[in-house]
């Protein structure tokens, strides 16, 4: 049997882990994140795009591990807020940012829209890079609207706020049996498949 191919997952964060290697699940990949290494290049954030933050990640974790490298960044943009908080996501509430912290700021400066004025997508971006350099660059969307409060356990970052009208839930309701099969993180994926599968046969 083939050895299964090293893919490093340029992430810190467990639970976006979790769920790169729930959706990879099936491809023959040994996955490991940055928590497996020491003494890491620093990685600023800086770009103004998901797809130029991913593509930084992967080609700089790539060129240190000289494995496949898989980097990714994502974030929620709304309409309302002219696209933010986008690639600021993470740290939207500033300094003393957490996730909750971050929903709350959202909705406070939705305060007072209807729903119909609460539209927002989450957007993916999946870079694949190995020692040589870029391999490929994917992305994902999904479309949402902000609810008014916080529902669902399920889930990370903005998961409780972003409501799919069709179910009307939550990310962090519905759970992964249907979140995997329609987020922003799975529709890139399953594009990133496609390249990684093609890697594994070279």
């Amino acid at each position: 049997m083939k050895p299964k191919l090293q893919l490093v997952v340029a992430t810190k964060n467990k639970k976006k882990l979790a769920e790169i290697k729930e959706i990879l699940k099936g491809l023959n990949l040994e996955i490991t994140s940055l928590a497996h290494y020491e003494k890491l290049p620093r990685i600023i954030e800086s770009g103004k795009t998901f797809r130029q933050n991913a593509i930084k990640k992967a080609v700089k974790i790539a060129h240190f591990t000289k494995k496949l490298t898989l980097g990714e960044d994502s974030g929620l943009c709304v309409y309302a807020l002219g696209g933010a908080p986008g690639v600021y996501s993470s740290r939207f509430a500033g300094r003393d940012k957490s996730d909750p912290k971050n929903n709350q700021k959202v909705l406070q400066l939705l305060a007072g829209l209807p729903l119909k004025k609460r539209k927002a997508h989450y957007v993916c971006s999946v870079a694949l890079a190995d020692k040589d350099g870029l391999v490929g660059v994917v992305e994902g969307r999904c479309n949402g609207r902000i609810a008014f409060a916080p529902r669902g356990t399920f889930g990370f970052g903005y998961d409780p706020l972003f409501l799919i009208p069709k179910y009307n839930q939550t990310f962090a309701q519905l759970g992964p049996r249907i979140k995997h099969k329609m987020s922003h993180r799975y529709l890139a994926l399953e594009k990133a498949k496609k390249i990684i599968e093609k890697y594994i046969e070279k």
